[in-house]
């Protein structure tokens, strides 16, 4: 059982197949799917979010591979405004997205200190490590805020193209040695 998040701001809660209609309203707009990996078909379906929820992330979330929370305001418990997700492997363990009018806000920073803290805390994995384009300045920016370090440049293939991607890491140990120095 995924449990729900909160944090200052925010309100995580498990993914659910209700979530489709708010997601698919807001999810289509290139401000958000530029740097999503190929695999996210654009132009976007009408039943995209509905096609995602049901045929991928929750049958991932059922298997215990990934762990998919929407992100919502305290104030606004009812609206969903974006995803974060954790899932096993390799080489890319957190994605996440977020409506344009919330962004630049610090909220997605805040959603990803406490997906760090589950990852590591709940979970008990040693190792976080994220993949993102290197044009994705913003959210190379939350990889260095939480002091992550960069380990690697690859190509992937984005909605937008064949791009530069950078891997960044961080251990549990760097984690809770950042928090500790942030509290």
């Amino acid at each position: 059982m995924i449990p729900n998040g909160k944090t200052e701001r925010l309100i995580l809660r498990p993914l659910e197949m209700r979530d489709a209609a708010q997601i698919q309203k807001i999810f289509p707009q290139w401000e958000i799917v530029r740097y999503m990996l190929k695999s996210v078909p654009w132009p976007y379906p009408e039943d995209g979010a509905l096609q995602f929820i049901r045929d991928i992330a929750l049958p991932a979330m059922h298997r215990k591979d990934e762990w998919v929370w929407t992100l919502r305001l305290r104030t606004k418990p009812g609206q969903v405004i974006g995803i974060i997700h954790l899932r096993h492997g390799d080489e890319d363990n957190r994605g996440f997205w977020l409506g344009p009018e919330w962004q630049g806000q610090g909220l997605m920073s805040e959603a990803c200190a406490w997906a760090n803290d589950f990852w590591f805390g709940t979970l008990g994995f040693k190792v976080l490590r994220v993949a993102k384009a290197r044009a994705n300045t913003a959210s190379r920016r939350i990889s260095e805020k939480h002091r992550m370090r960069l380990v690697g440049v690859i190509e992937k293939d984005y909605v937008s193209g064949r791009l530069p991607s950078e891997i960044w890491e961080m251990t549990a140990e760097q984690w809770r040695a950042w928090k500790k120095r942030s509290a």
